[in-house]
């Protein structure tokens, strides 16, 4: 059974890389020429002195947050193991009840408690520096709700996910991570399918484009029709998200049916017409080229290791240390926080990995989006570079961010480069085809 399940290991991250690397390679003249060109400009994307003065701290914040979320997620499930707080937590679950229905949930309850407390304050600052650099306008009675809102959710899905997980466990106890894959996969695909119509909705405010922007809807639907695609207005959404934020943003989300695009009312404030378009038909290029699909894909198979991996780490950990925690087997309840602690740790070691991936679907889709305006707009590279320099200014990026936190964290590439790339790539002006509208 090891033997077999290696293969399938190792044919699974085979896949995996095959299918990231058709993506890399895919460059055209044109486009390693502007990509080349943005890597040595500076003046792309500038910021005047008294942002600049504002955007250098708040570049070290962020890279001190995002340093500290994980390294304090996986401190606190450590100190949870290591104090006995798991074992309480279980006594007190299997204490409530003999039903395992009520322990689990029980369990789930406390354990969710602890890390909310425990992760709150630095919630807390995270929230008042975004206050402290006018980037949120979110009341601390909203941000509190919210945070319950994600608590409330949290419990019924991790709950349920829980219990499933001991369900399978129980049945197949050297094989779990096999087969509770399978119905992993089905869960993901489903919340991305339903994210549209029962969560985002719980947070934000929607309604359609049209309601609201009738004559940017036809604008958007000359970009559509450039494409080819099929998007109606009925899949134009705009969200009120300067209830919450003052920042611009524009994205899709679902797949299939629920499949949407959504554009926050504060890039329509603040945006020209021209520059909503080049956004737009960066978020259509993602509808375009299948990069949902893609990234459920790449996540459904990225997750059959990390669980073959956790399956083996855990054992080990309990063999180990499993009696000074009080967790005597894997079928405890108190096991879920070993196992929690193992794909923390996992996850955040390949966060390069994923966020590299990421980058290069955010750069296709700038490529798709510069080349979907051409010949709606006048000057789609200078079009495009504005468009940056929005975004850039209103989240207050820094002009020049750390090259090790960019290549660990970022999901995007950097401000400074998609403005000067998209200040560059012009394949018509040069007589060569385009990337994605060759024909």
């Amino acid at each position: 059974m090891r033997i077999r399940s290696s293969l399938l290991l190792l044919a699974t991250l085979a896949a995996g890389f095959a299918i990231t690397i058709s993506r890399f390679a895919a460059e055209t003249p044109s486009e390693a020429q502007a990509a080349h060109f943005a890597e040595h400009n500076s003046t792309a994307y500038t910021l005047a002195p008294a942002q600049l003065q504002k955007a250098v701290p708040l570049s070290r914040t962020r890279r001190t947050l995002a340093v500290a979320g994980p390294a304090w997620m996986f401190a606190q499930l450590l100190l949870i193991l290591v104090l006995g707080v798991a074992a309480w937590m279980r006594g007190v679950a299997a204490g409530l009840s003999k039903n395992r229905w009520v322990q689990g949930f029980s369990f789930v309850f406390l354990l969710l408690l602890v890390i909310q407390m425990l992760n709150l304050p630095l919630g807390i600052y995270g929230h008042r520096v975004a206050l402290g650099y006018g980037l949120s306008v979110q009341g601390w009675g909203s941000w509190l709700g919210d945070k319950a809102k994600m608590f409330a959710l949290e419990w019924i899905f991790g709950g349920l996910t829980t219990m499933l997980i001991f369900l399978v466990l129980r049945k197949w106890p050297t094989r779990w991570w096999f087969w509770f894959w399978i119905p992993a996969v089905l869960i993901l695909v489903s919340v991305v399918f339903v994210t549209p119509y029962v969560f985002d909705p719980m947070f934000n405010k929607f309604e359609p484009l049209a309601k609201s922007n009738p004559a940017l809807v036809e604008r958007l639907e000359q970009v559509v029709a450039r494409s080819g695609l099929s998007i109606p207005p009925e899949r134009m959404f705009l969200m009120r998200a300067s209830a919450k934020s003052t920042e611009l943003n524009a994205y899709v989300t679902g797949f299939g049916a629920s499949k949407r695009v959504v554009v926050w009312d504060t890039t329509i404030t603040r945006c020209t017409p021209d520059e909503i378009s080049f956004i737009f038909a960066h978020e259509m290029g993602h509808y375009a080229l299948g990069h949902i699909v893609l990234g459920v894909a790449l996540s459904c198979i990225a997750l059959l290791p990390l669980f073959w991996i956790g399956y083996h780490a855990v054992r080990i950990l309990l063999g180990r240390f499993g009696a000074a925690w009080g967790i005597p087997s894997q079928q405890d309840w108190g096991a879920l926080v070993v196992l929690l602690l193992v794909l923390c740790a996992l996850t955040t070691l390949s966060d390069p990995f994923a966020n590299a991936i990421s980058r290069t679907i955010e750069h296709n889709a700038d490529v798709y989006g510069e080349e979907a305006v051409h010949g709606i707009v006048a000057n789609p590279q200078a079009v495009g570079r504005q468009a940056f320099q929005m975004l850039g200014e209103d989240s207050l990026d820094d002009p020049t961010p750390h090259p090790l936190f960019e290549w660990w964290f970022d999901t995007h590439p950097a401000t400074r480069f998609r403005a000067a790339f998209a200040e560059a790539y012009d394949p018509w002006g040069a007589g060569q085809p385009p990337k994605y509208f060759a024909k």
